[in-house]
């Protein structure tokens, strides 16, 4: 199932290589800039009833960005970037159906069980994503954190995805290495996750055609859902949203 995206940048909606994002926040490498705001889009994936899509937050400045997307389109769609005990009630008064949750809990380089204890205390456990963007290491699959800059000691495998869907509703899969580049999807990563996925799961990374869609719902057998950023149309991409519409309802 295709879930929409709105990457948000210094306030601007805009698709980017995540690999490229500093602490600094400076010399992103930008595939492509909005002239709309996060609202325009937000509205539009109301309008043809596209459910279940991300807000995502990429480094300061962008909640009030955020906030209007979701007053936009209320239920529609999850926030994440930044998000903490402290400030996720907001964004949920917002109108996020449900926040997004990477670096609070994986900190240090560890998952920080505390941490996951209170965000799920805080928000509930059916309005709570976890996002576990990914990196390879020795053949194996692990959280990256930061900004993508830590890779985390967490292995992404069947018991901790078992663990941790305890504490939450949906993961969101970011597969760093390939995310923004529009040269294809992670396979191997894609395969493992179908293989072991025990919950509602989107993956995110590589997406550049028509046929990288029908490769992934073979891959997954259509248990996963899946999002499109700088290869879609709206954003500056070759795919079109129909096509990608007419594609769910086959």
């Amino acid at each position: 199932m295709f879930r929409p995206c709105i990457d948000l940048h210094n306030g601007q909606v805009k698709q980017i290589v995540g690999s490229s994002i500093t602490a600094g926040n400076d010399h992103v490498i930008e595939n492509f800039v909005s002239a709309h705001d996060s609202a325009y889009y937000a509205d539009l994936f109301k309008q043809k009833q596209i459910a279940g899509g991300h807000v995502i937050m990429l480094g300061p400045g962008n909640e009030q960005a955020a906030k209007e997307a979701l007053q936009a389109y209320p239920g529609g769609l999850q926030v994440g970037g930044g998000i903490r005990p402290d400030n996720a009630a907001d964004f949920l008064d917002a109108g996020a159906s449900h926040v997004i949750v990477t670096s609070y809990i994986f900190h240090d380089g560890i998952l920080d069980e505390e941490r996951l204890r209170k965000i799920t205390s805080a928000v509930g456990k059916e309005r709570l994503v976890i996002d576990l963007s990914c990196t390879q290491h020795d053949g194996k699959w692990y959280v990256a954190t930061d900004r993508w800059t830590k890779r985390s000691n967490f292995e992404v495998n069947a018991e901790n995805l078992e663990k941790l869907a305890a504490f939450c509703d949906e993961f969101l899969i970011h597969a760093v290495d390939v995310e923004g580049k529009r040269n294809g999807i992670q396979e191997e990563l894609v395969s493992h996750l179908a293989a072991h996925m025990p919950i509602t799961a989107t993956y995110a990374g590589g997406i550049r055609s028509l046929d990288d869609i029908d490769l992934f719902r073979k891959l997954t057998d259509n248990r996963m859902c899946y999002t499109i950023g700088s290869a879609l149309d709206l954003f500056g991409g070759d795919i079109p949203l129909e096509a990608v519409m007419n594609k769910e309802m086959n």
